[in-house]
């Protein structure tokens, strides 16, 4: 490996597929394939529904599109890498291209966890307030929550890669996965990372932590608000509402939460445990948010075959 300077920087890291099953990676690219083509397809089909069904102009729909941006966004991410790794074992990654990767990743993650909150409020003013709704979340309040949303992701996390810069780095320079991640690359320095570990961990709790505090709170008053209606017909078409969001909040945030201890504190973990882990984060998100929300909500899937009728005419 090739240093320059006197911080020791590598010139590239090497990225790891799934371990021990090297032989197998054109195989395996089939299913990754698979989830990114469903990724790419589905959240461009969502972003097309909305766009051209004005019925659906509304703040759930218009949260659904930063949603499939986002998704979009992680998915082209990890894609040139991951699949260049399983394809042509292309494993080696400059050190800048790295960082710049791993800061699109863990920006693209923290609006993703935004938008879910975004959306936890979204309902509940809906469950809550249905005639003031449209007052509350106006076009101009989505679009200045959107703006706030990225603004917090970029301004949190920009310090991150020039606090991996001081690093100085030496020994094996092997990633654990076919992409950049912040607690990945920190761990490879033989320097005092304390300064990368304490501000990884305020950043983490104090973002994507709260927000996953404030859509357990946003549940918790859409479940007494649910309850003190008067029919149960009201009760399950009130909750009705929100199993799609439900459902890609446990999606994003439980292999999210489970990656990140894996990698602060599971240094015991088998290294095809933090692989999976990795990968069930990054690619299931967002193949399986637009399936989600294509099979729950009525309105896009009306919509949808809608589409496919005109075409097929």
């Amino acid at each position: 490996w090739e240093f320059n300077g006197s911080f020791h920087q590598p010139s590239a890291f090497l990225m790891l597929g799934i371990p021990g099953l090297e032989a197998l990676h054109p195989w395996i690219s089939i299913p990754f394939c698979a989830l990114y083509l469903t990724a790419l397809l589905g959240n461009c089909m969502i972003l097309f529904i909305i766009k051209k069904t004005q019925s659906l102009h509304e703040p759930m729909y218009y949260f659904l599109c930063m949603l499939a941006v986002t998704d979009l966004g992680l998915a082209l991410c990890t894609l040139p890498t991951t699949l260049g790794l399983f394809w042509f074992n292309l494993r080696r990654i400059g050190f800048d291209a790295c960082l710049t990767q791993m800061y699109f990743i863990h920006i693209l993650s923290f609006i993703e966890s935004s938008v879910l909150l975004a959306m936890a409020f979204d309902r509940f003013i809906a469950i809550s307030r249905p005639l003031r709704h449209p007052s509350i979340l106006t076009k101009a309040t989505v679009t200045k929550i959107g703006l706030a949303i990225v603004l917090r992701g970029m301004v949190s996390l920009l310090p991150i890669p020039f606090l991996l810069k001081r690093l100085t780095y030496c020994g094996k320079m092997e990633l654990s996965h076919s992409f950049c991640f912040h607690p990945d690359i920190m761990n490879l320095a033989c320097a005092d990372i304390k300064v990368n570990v304490f501000y990884g961990m305020i950043i983490l709790l104090s973002t994507v932590g709260m927000d996953f505090i404030f859509i357990v709170l946003s549940y918790i008053l859409i479940i007494k608000t649910v309850i003190s209606l008067a029919t149960r017909e009201e009760c399950l078409k009130a909750l009705n509402t929100c199993v799609s969001h439900i459902c890609a909040v446990l999606v994003f945030f439980i292999p999210m939460i489970g990656l990140s201890m894996i990698h602060r504190f599971g240094k015991n973990a088998p290294p095809l445990v933090n692989t999976l882990v990795a990968y069930t984060y990054l690619i299931i998100p967002p193949a399986l948010n637009p399936i989600i929300y294509s099979i729950k909500s009525s309105h896009i899937r009306e919509a949808l075959l809608r589409a496919l009728r005109r075409k097929s005419g």
